[in-house]
């Protein structure tokens, strides 16, 4: 069964038809993912974990993020929609399922955009402080007052920026992009340049052994890193949000979401095979094992490894996190779009700005939202602010691996034409979706212990189990909420459940 004549042409929702290319795409895509900003305070968690074996978890971690791709991709070429996941969803599995995983990509990107600005702050006054030689600059994000106006100067930018539209946002991510890239290869190739002269601490020669996933040493080490490395690729989703306003709607998406995520894992490997190389996985000194720099790996290595052009790094992060931050916008505005589109939200947030082409309303929602929870959440505690970051983790797993399943589903009955077509539509989703799901309940698992994330806890449970649980409940209130106010949506009128036809498969293009 298909979506009827009336419903397929309520698609067009007036956003601006072909402003990106695949170039752009692939940009904003690793824009959102921020890999300057993700590898600082990743490198030194994971390498705790597995030690040596950080390549080897990069890799692994990988897997799972592209067999998901290639399932969004035959979903975007079957549906382009910039509802992506509550669409998609909606038409695999229903209305309320699929309403369930618009709001799980609704909540980990609205509420990540808090994060992102806050460490756009605390790099600012940093590299402020480097440039200027006064470290009392740096103080200045301890500052709630200084620390919260900043931010939300930060948000209302990167907000302006994304209601112009895609024009704006592009110019800028490529500006942004292509630094924070520069500075990473620069970095890279001078630690290995010190490895070789042999002015690094360590400079340990590449071994295989990195390489191999069975060589931790334990499961749980190995669980704690894959979950690490799961969250550092979350992001290229944002590629397929943007389908509508892309050239080659139906297989430009699909092929920037597995071009984002493959030449991401080229830089995070390039980047973790000069750290290791550089500094070892000792616990003292630059080694990455130390407790002390593991929350900032760059801001500890920059110097050494690149010299006087070390504040070079502090501006990459900057600039990495600032651009994240705007293009992260793209995500959560074009789902409420989406969202109040069908009528799974209000009318008013299907609104389109006339002069820019771009949800303008939902834009400005998620600028107010975003900004409002840094600031009660920072006044409140910064542990609090941190341990909901954590939770959303659980909302990451939670969304991909619905529209993982929704891939497998909707083609239900099409797998059997051949190898190719059952891999990418059955077998690569279905394993990527599923374990996505296992790291979903894994988490939550995990975080009932109070000691999970910064040890918060009430009446003996983890906080970080806790607002994960409250995310999604709160997720059910609203739903119904909404059904109450707009029943049309969840009796299948707006969306209708269905599978993919034979003329849909013909005018699919297989990249």
């Amino acid at each position: 069964m298909t979506a009827a004549p009336e419903q397929q042409a309520r698609e067009s929702k007036g956003l601006a038809r072909g402003r990106i290319g695949l170039l752009g795409a692939i940009v904003i895509g690793i824009s959102t993912i921020a890999p300057a900003y993700t590898l600082t305070g990743a490198l030194g968690p994971t390498a705790s974990e597995v030690g040596e074996h950080l390549p080897a978890i990069f890799l692994v971690g990988f897997v799972p993020m592209l067999l998901v791709a290639l399932g969004y991709r035959a979903l975007n070429s079957a549906m382009p929609d910039a509802g992506t996941t509550f669409t998609w969803s909606s038409r695999a599995f229903g209305p309320w399922i699929g309403w369930m995983g618009g709001w799980g990509l609704l909540a980990a990107t609205v509420l990540v955009l808090s994060n992102l600005a806050g460490v756009a702050v605390d790099f600012f006054y940093l590299m402020l402080s480097q440039l200027t030689g006064r470290e009392s600059i740096a103080d200045l994000t301890t500052n709630v007052v200084v620390n919260v106006t900043t931010c939300l100067v930060f948000m209302a930018l990167a907000c302006w920026i994304s209601y112009r539209g895609m024009e704006a946002t592009k110019v800028v991510q490529y500006v942004l992009v292509a630094f924070q890239v520069v500075v990473l290869l620069w970095f890279a190739i001078a630690a290995f340049v010190h490895t070789a002269d042999g002015s690094a601490p360590a400079g340990l020669a590449i071994d295989p052994q990195w390489f191999n996933p069975l060589g931790v040493e334990s499961f749980s080490a190995f669980a704690a890193g894959i979950s690490l490395s799961v969250f550092i690729y979350w992001g290229w989703d944002v590629v397929l949000t943007m389908n509508e306003e892309t050239s080659g709607a139906r297989t430009t998406p699909g092929k920037a979401a597995v071009g984002t995520i493959v030449a991401i894992v080229v830089l995070y490997l390039t980047i973790a095979l000069a750290v290791l190389s550089y500094s070892g996985t000792g616990d003292t000194g630059l080694g990455l094992g130390n407790a002390d720099i593991q929350e900032n790996i760059f801001v500890a290595l920059a110097g050494p490894v690149m010299g006087p052009v070390a504040v070079l790094m502090s501006l990459s992060v900057l600039a990495s996190s600032a651009a994240s931050l705007q293009s992260t916008f793209i995500s959560p505005t074009r789902t409420m779009l989406a969202m109040g589109h069908y009528g799974a939200l209000p009318p008013r947030y299907a609104k389109v700005s006339r002069r820019f082409q771009s949800p303008g309303y939902a834009t400005v929602v998620a600028g107010v939202i975003a900004s409002a929870f840094y600031a009660g959440m920072r006044v409140v505690s910064e542990d609090v602010l941190w341990d909901t970051i954590s939770a959303l983790g659980m909302m990451i797993c939670f969304y991909y691996g619905i529209t993982a399943l929704a891939c497998v589903w909707y083609f239900r009955g099409s797998w059997g034409g051949d190898v190719k077509t059952f891999l990418s539509r059955c077998l690569a989703p279905l394993v990527g979706g599923v374990l996505l799901l296992v790291f979903f309940v894994q988490t939550a698992v995990d975080s009932t212990d109070p000691e999970y994330g910064s040890g918060s806890q009430l009446f003996g449970i983890g906080l970080v189990f806790l607002l994960g649980v409250g995310v999604l409940a709160l997720g059910v209130v609203v739903m119904l909420f909404q059904y109450r106010a707009r029943p049309g949506f969840f009796r299948g009128e707006t969306i209708a459940r269905g599978r993919t036809t034979s003329v849909e498969l013909e005018g699919e293009v297989t990249p």
